[in-house]
């Protein structure tokens, strides 16, 4: 199957929104969030990027209240609690966004709905591809 250049299967878990349709709409922003995807690639656990994806989602929802890991066989890390960032080992965070499959975890704390959204990393690759690719 031609993944053009993806090297990580991303699935965004979001959990506690007020509605089905917030939490589709949350985890499909974030999955197709450029800059998240480039921080996946780089094995970069920037929470910044899954919040600002959040936030131009259109959702409304309460920022201060989120809850946000990552997760892959090689563990889970917490990095936002309340809305902000919290103390993380970043030699840690390299080794969880290694690996070719990433959970992202949020709760929204904002009620009883969930969703889940995939998506795929954007690299080197893709844009090579894609930048040579005429129709």
């Amino acid at each position: 199957a031609d993944g053009e250049g993806a090297t990580k299967l991303l699935e965004c878990h979001v959990a506690g929104a007020p509605d089905k349709a917030t939490a589709r709409t949350v985890a499909k922003s974030v999955v197709c969030s450029s800059l998240l995807k480039a921080a996946m690639f780089g094995a970069d656990a920037n929470w910044g990027r899954v919040l600002c994806a959040i936030g131009y989602s259109g959702a409304d929802i309460d920022v201060t209240k989120i809850a946000l890991s990552f997760k892959s066989a090689a563990g889970e890390l917490a990095v936002c609690e309340n809305g902000a960032g919290i103390d993380f080992s970043e030699e840690v965070a390299k080794v969880v966004l290694s690996e070719s499959e990433i959970e992202i975890n949020i709760d929204l704390c904002q009620g009883s709905e969930s969703a889940l959204a995939r998506g795929c990393d954007l690299t080197y690759d893709y844009v090579k591809i894609n930048g040579d690719y005429r129709t």
